[in-house]
């Protein structure tokens, strides 16, 4: 059996001037189209037909057939039949058993999907088979001045008969079929292509869609989330995945992390064992970009991690182990201050959540009135309870705590429990809109890790307290940015004192210490980090 792959490209669109030569991700768009037949394990001859010089030329330097079409066969109103017809006054029909007309238009084709198409063509034995898209949408049409539905009663748009409309990727027919006014023979079948396949490039907008999805990343996340390193790397992780264009692949220690630790999440999660079941992985599908959010890395995973995908950009967050050197790019929001060559660091590139987005910086009021005090996820120290103990005595009765409780916390159950009864401290487990409750607070009690850029985002004064001889690190909490700052296992005297000592601030100081907090644009640091992972 022969094949015969024909390209219609004809010049002078006035909708996309120059289209079929527009250059995507450093090629001309037909290079594609070109590229794809020529790989097409069951097509035997291409045969590029223009009126085009540059196309022509582009054609021969990828050795395939040309035809330079005359003019009369040009213009917009001459079919894609008479064209693909006017082919066989070079070439003997007799020659070929199938044509395969392939319009430019459709750069995204793969010539995997080209083959499997074919496929289908013989095993069912199709007279002809046409690339089409599912548009499942309500559709209207006018008719004798009246406008009338084409669904007979409204749904659900997934509910909806499928709609299907032809595409430029591919019209295979049997080559009896092709006359001057059709390609069409009497059995027709209908391939339907899916996501970027399916886009065709007609105007202005379908160029930028191709030229985004040809730059479109593969991109895995490695990350864990246990109650010694608390739960917040996994909430990063779902924060940077909703920045990137493209679905990641999101691995984790099943020996280390709980998939529930995740919450509802329609992102792909995979489950592996140890460091050793993560490079096996790495090793079977390819990736553009690694991310690691698991802290400190070792020289002999990370050296694997490279071995197992050298091209890979590999981009670890908050990385201070010997592992770090091999990183492209360590990003690291807690401290200010990194000189190695391949660090990033500092607060503009903390990645505040969506929600805390929308809200502007709290007012200071004359006093404090509501507090909130939330010691991350886990909370291994058991901070709350002793803030508990000290704002259950009567001084503080005219004071209203949001105590929040992060999904990790061992004792949520029990502290919730116990304190369902007191009128003016509410506690609350593994909540999503923590920004809300924050932004209707005063002031914040709360450990020293991420949650303190969440608080100075929305400039709340704040009493942080370190969970561990790390947290004590992180140079973004400190005085001079408008916390009170106590290092980890502070006596409890001194946690007393400082939970009095904000409490009772004037508004003066306060107002102080927001100016501190707002003197840092946190706001932009998704979009900074997000640029550091797309870039080449």
């Amino acid at each position: 059996m022969r094949v015969l792959a024909i390209i219609p490209a004809c010049e002078g669109s006035t909708t996309l001037p120059n289209k079929n030569m527009r250059v995507l991700n450093g090629k001309p768009m037909i290079y594609y189209v070109i590229n794809n037949a020529k790989k097409c394990k069951y097509v035997n001859d291409v045969i590029v037909t223009s009126n085009s010089d540059d196309i022509v030329s582009l054609a021969k330097q990828m050795h395939v057939l040309t035809r330079k079409r005359e003019s009369k066969l040009s213009s917009s109103s001459i079919s894609i039949d008479e064209v693909v017809m006017d082919v066989f006054k070079q070439l003997n029909l007799n020659e070929y058993d199938v044509v395969i007309t392939m319009q430019s238009i459709s750069p995204m084709l793969k010539h995997e999907t080209l083959e499997l198409a074919f496929e289908s063509f013989i095993s069912n034995n199709y007279d002809t088979l046409i690339s089409v898209k599912n548009m499942q949408y309500f559709f209207w049409k006018s008719e004798d001045n009246k406008v009338i539905s084409m669904q007979e009663k409204r749904m659900n748009r997934h509910q909806l008969p499928p709609f299907f409309v032809e595409t430029g990727a591919f019209l295979i027919t049997k080559s009896t079929f092709v006359k001057k006014n059709s390609r069409i023979g009497n059995d027709i079948g209908l391939f339907e292509l899916h996501g970027d396949e399916a886009i065709d490039v007609n105007d202005f907008g379908d160029l930028q869609l191709v030229e985004n999805a040809m730059n479109r990343k593969n991109t895995a996340i490695f990350v864990n989330g246990y109650n010694e390193i608390g739960l917040g790397h996994i909430a990063r992780v779902l924060q940077i995945a909703d920045e990137l264009f493209s679905k990641p692949d999101i691995y984790y220690d099943s020996n280390l992390t709980d998939r529930n630790s995740f919450g509802d999440t329609k992102y792909n999660l995979i489950p592996v064992d140890g460091f050793d079941g993560f490079i096996g992985k790495i090793k079977e599908k390819h990736y553009d970009i690694i991310i690691n959010d698991i802290l400190d890395t070792d020289i002999k995973f990370m050296q694997s991690l490279k071995n197992a995908s050298p091209k890979t950009r590999i981009i670890n967050f908050e990385d201070d182990g010997n592992g770090a050197v091999i990183a492209d790019v360590v990003i690291n929001a807690l401290y200010e201050n990194k000189k190695e060559r391949n660090v990033v660091c500092g607060s503009r590139f903390f990645i505040v959540p969506k929600l805390f987005l929308i809200f502007n910086p709290i007012i200071i009021r004359k006093k404090v009135k509501n507090i909130v005090v939330t010691f991350g996820g886990a909370d291994p120290k058991n901070y709350t309870e002793t803030v508990l103990n000290i704002i259950s005595g009567e001084q503080y009765q005219d004071k209203h705590f949001y105590v929040v409780l992060g999904r990790a916390n061992k004792n949520a159950n029990m502290i919730a429990d116990k304190y369902k009864d007191r009128s003016n401290i509410t506690v609350l487990c593994d909540i999503n809109n923590i920004a809300e409750i924050m932004f209707e607070c005063d002031v914040a009690i709360s450990s020293r890790g991420r949650t303190c850029f969440e608080l100075a985002a929305l400039g709340i004064p704040t009493l942080s307290i370190a969970q561990h001889s790390r947290e004590e690190l992180h140079t973004f909490v400190c005085e001079d940015n408008g916390f009170i700052c106590l290092s980890s296992n502070p006596s409890e005297k001194s946690i007393i004192e400082s939970v009095k000592y904000l409490i009772t601030s004037n508004q003066n100081y306060r107002i102080n210490m927001q100016k501190r907090m707002l003197k840092h644009d946190l706001r932009n640091g998704r979009k900074n980090v997000a640029m550091i992972i797309s870039k080449k």
